[in-house]
């Protein structure tokens, strides 16, 4: 009986149809039966190999014998004649890949398909057996390889190309035979085949830098003969061309010229993906000039109003990376990228804008933010982000702006969003509150608002803090107690804590609002959680109880808000070793430098029992292993504390007959140099090693004691030291010449045993110098902007100074760290590649337990010259001037 036509609800039109549905491998496999039939019937065949290679490909694993039964049940197929049942063959043996004694079953089967006359027998069978069979086998099929490599049908062709470019990783020594049918290939008419051989012949050729370069000369200048006709096989030319000339980038008059001219060409090129490959290969040049980016940036520029949303999407991605190097160059699109806003495709939309920020004036950006406000509802958290950091970047390159871009972000912050996009706006408002002074009052009202409405405890609390230093320095703090005390009544415990120190704060910092302040604070002590109580109960007695209007002492201010200017693992450390006495904790005993395990203790630990028995191990820095060796040696113990140990600085090239090191030990008023010694020949023994030292070119060191190294075995290092005394207080500089002198004794490589007569011999090593940097301990700072602050502008030395042509702004901000010496602090070393100007952030400890804080601000102008503003603040104005004095030296 037929059933009723039945009509089909809307939910049912939505969902997808699977035909595998329910399918089970036992089933299948009884199904698979139907391949030893004596009458064949096709059609059944090729839908149960249809479902095999579904349970193959949905990660199904089939066991040896049942792998085993379906191939030699598959392998029966052969006889039939169906051309697309034959297909489905090839592609149930390549899954399979049976093993060796079963693949000979299927060989003859597959020799003979090879030289049908049928070319879709021809063309599967060479990727079927490719991929089967083994080093031995295709040394027996290579001559027929080698045919269809230049066999006049292209999909012939192309299959075994493609086979040849997956052998080449197991097989490479048989594939590189095959050079010069490869090279014929590529002259092939056929598009494909001309594209597999071009990559075929490069992989081949790639560990080859010259064979390359070659390779591609060759092409490039027979161009007009029209030898890469497919476009495909243009793409790959490009891409190879582009390698070659970033790699042959210090000898560009050799021959960049001639590439860029052939990349030019392609700009003309019939096909619109040779084009998009060549103009986004120019703008991807190192160094490209204005000029040289001009043709690409005009068929960019016309690909944004094509038609196809792909040729849009790629030019405008590839402008939006141009204009973080080269934004004058983008600008001529700008009106065409401006229609882009409402494109449908939310992807082009969103690119254009940021690139629209990155290129805009300032004349422009009020008429792009009104667009890009009916822009933001329409687009996911992921772009909306992009767009928000884009905001942050006009605003810093335009500050006089930041009324109308402020107002943007404050609105956009209380629309819906998740967590990242809420925090990429606070952290652009934050920034911009530090970096435009006049933004500070608006920007913290933005902050309370949100938080009055926030469902993100991270934000609330890092808003929170960031109102405790920023809001009892403005105009009239006292606006913003209100918004703060509301979080005490109205949110979790995390953040009523801290909105219980933001309140300490400004009681602390600002004494007009200490009596106010204290009657809030009275309130939270009845507070039900433990945390928000005694943070109450400690502002109060530390800040005193009587909430008079006085001044807070500094002493207080540092305890309570000051910066923590010790590692906080070395602290934990310090406090687990400290025992209970009638002396109290000293936080000046933790040191300083961040801990890390020399390699041969985390050795040694490696090999120690571990568990509930084990004896619980402190980690030791490498400084205190120092200090523990040298106060060994009698003749340094009397030199005092040890300020700084320095890095090993090798002496000797690589692969030499003796490695040798040396470690820069600075104290008071001595150096030290450790020189770490490694003989590397088996069949000598070196005895009384010393380095001697001239120190002509150092006058201000003279030499007071040494200690040599007794014996120095093959591959058993040792250490030789030599002391210095130098000026206390001052930071000498000088440069030493070293040569290795020592005995040496030949071993019988028999015994082990060294002769007993030696001879003299030496040994030259690179010289060493003692810089200013070795007199600054890396310490670093976790709150800058708080640390600046209290230390006070009373011994600050600001100056300016140029720096001269750079090949970056990178650049010249690591040579300025490399050569103070200092800590980089919140991640401030870090510049982003399109920086015109940066602010770098040093913190350390100079000689005689200085504190020293760094603030460099650079910029770099249009013919790549570097200005720099330097600005110090320490705890001695002889320090401060110290710091500039390096800087203008160096």
């Amino acid at each position: 009986m037929a059933q009723p036509l039945v009509k089909k609800d809307d939910d049912r039109d939505d969902e997808e149809y699977s035909p595998f549905l329910g399918i089970e491998k036992g089933a299948v496999l009884q199904e698979a039966r139907v391949f030893n039939d004596p009458q064949l019937d096709s059609r059944r065949c090729s839908q149960v190999i249809t479902k095999l290679l579904y349970l193959l490909n949905q990660g199904e694993t089939f066991t040896k014998v049942e792998a085993t039964e379906v191939f030699f049940s598959v392998t029966k197929l052969f006889q039939s004649r169906d051309i697309g049942l034959r297909r489905m063959v090839y592609l149930i043996i390549k899954e399979l890949s049976p093993s060796a004694d079963e693949v000979i079953i299927v060989t003859s089967s597959l020799m003979k398909d090879m030289n049908s006359k049928t070319d879709m027998y021809r063309a599967n069978a060479i990727r079927v057996l490719c991929r089967i069979t083994d080093g031995t086998l295709l040394t027996q099929i290579e001559r027929y390889l080698k045919q269809a490599i230049v066999d006049k049908n292209p999909v012939v062709a192309s299959a075994a190309l493609v086979s040849g470019i997956h052998l080449l990783q197991t097989n490479p020594e048989i594939v590189k035979r095959w050079s010069n049918e490869v090279q014929e290939a590529v002259q092939s008419r056929a598009a494909l085949v001309q594209f597999h051989a071009l990559a075929l012949l490069h992989q081949i050729r790639q560990n080859d830098r010259l064979a390359v370069s070659k390779l591609v000369t060759s092409l490039v200048t027979s161009l007009t003969k029209g030898t890469v006709r497919s476009p495909l096989a243009q793409c790959l030319l490009i891409r190879y061309t582009s390698q070659v000339i970033r790699e042959s980038a210090g000898n560009a008059q050799m021959g960049d010229r001639p590439f860029y001219d052939y990349l030019e060409g392609c700009l003309r090129h019939k096909a619109e993906m040779v084009i998009f490959e060549a103009a986004r290969a120019i703008t991807e040049l190192h160094g490209v000039t204005t000029r040289e980016l001009t043709p690409a940036i005009t068929v960019l520029q016309l690909f944004l109003s094509s038609s196809k949303p792909v040729l849009r999407f790629a030019a405008v991605r590839t402008l939006n990376k141009v204009a973080m190097t080269h934004p004058m160059a983008v600008t001529n699109c700008n009106i065409d990228m401006e229609s882009l806003i409402s494109d449908q495709n939310r992807s082009i939309a969103t690119l254009a804008i940021t690139t629209l920020l990155k290129t805009g004036n300032e004349s422009s950006v009020d008429r792009l933010m009104k667009q890009i406000t009916n822009f933001m509802s329409d687009i996911a958290d992921e772009f909306k982000i992009v767009v928000v950091e884009a905001i942050r970047s006009l605003c810093l390159k335009f500050p006089l702006k930041y009324r109308a871009l402020m107002n943007f972000l404050s609105n956009i912050l209380r629309e819906e969003g998740g967590f990242e996009y809420k925090k990429a706006i606070v952290d652009s408002i934050v920034i911009l509150i530090r970096d435009i002074p006049d933004a500070k009052e608006s920007g913290l009202l933005h902050l309370c608002e949100f938080i009055e409405d926030c469902e993100f405890t991270y934000l609330s609390t890092q808003i929170l803090h960031f109102l405790g230093i920023e809001g009892p320095k403005t105009s009239d703090p006292s606006k913003y107690i209100r918004y703060i005390y509301n979080r005490v009544h109205l949110e979790n415990a995390t953040v009523r804590a801290s909105a219980v120190s933001t309140l300490a704060k400004f009681g602390a910092l600002v004494d007009s609002l200490k009596p106010r302040v204290f009657i809030l604070l009275r309130r939270c002590l009845f507070d039900s959680d433990d945390e928000v109580r005694d943070r109450a109960t400690l502002y109060l007695n530390t800040l005193g109880g009587d909430g008079s209007v006085v001044e807070t002492d500094s002493d207080v201010k540092d305890f309570l808000f000051g910066s923590l200017d010790v590692p906080l693992v070395n602290l934990e450390t310090s406090l687990k070793n400290y025992e209970a006495s009638e002396e109290p904790f000293d936080i000046n005993s933790v040191p300083k430098e961040i801990k890390s395990q020399p390699l041969a203790e985390k050795k040694a630990q490696s090999e120690k029992p571990t568990g509930l028995g084990a004896p619980p191990s402190a980690p030791v820095s490498t400084v205190d292993a120092y200090e523990k060796l040298l106060s060994s040696i009698p003749e340094f113990s009397n030199f005092g504390k040890l300020f700084k140990s320095s890095a090993p600085v090798e002496l000797t090239e690589p692969e030499t007959e003796y490695a040798v090191n040396v470690v820069k030990h600075i104290f008071d008023s001595h150096v030290v140099f450790q020189y770490n010694c490694t003989n590397t020949i088996p069949e000598q023994l070196l005895e009384n090693v010393i380095v001697a030292v001239d120190a002509s070119e150092a006058e201000e060191f003279s030499e007071v004691a040494s200690k040599p190294l007794a014996s120095l075995p093959y591959d058993t290092p040792g250490q030789t030291f030599l002391a210095f005394e130098r000026p206390e207080g001052v930071p000498a500089v000088g440069k030493f010449s070293n040569t290795l002198r020592f005995i040496v004794k030949e071993v019988d490589p028999t015994t082990g045993e060294a002769e007993e007569d030696g001879v003299e011999d030496e040994y030259q090593l690179e010289d060493l110098e003692v810089v200013p940097a070795d007199y600054i301990l890396k310490v670093p700072v976790f709150n800058f902007r708080n640390a600046w602050e209290s230390m006070g502008p009373d011994f600050e030395r600001i100056d300016e100074y140029g720096l001269g042509q750079r090949e970056s702004l990178t650049e010249a901000v690591n040579t300025v760290i490399n050569l103070l010496g200092l800590q980089p602090c919140e991640g401030t070393e870090v510049l982003a590649s399109n920086s015109r100007s940066h602010t770098c952030l040093l913190s350390g400890v100079y000689i005689g337990n200085v504190k020293v804080l760094v603030r460099l601000s650079f910029g770099i102008d249009s013919s790549r010259e570097v200005a720099m503003k330097l600005a110090v603040r320490s705890e001695d104005e002889a320090v401060s001037d110290a710091i500039h004095e390096i800087v203008g030296s160096g």
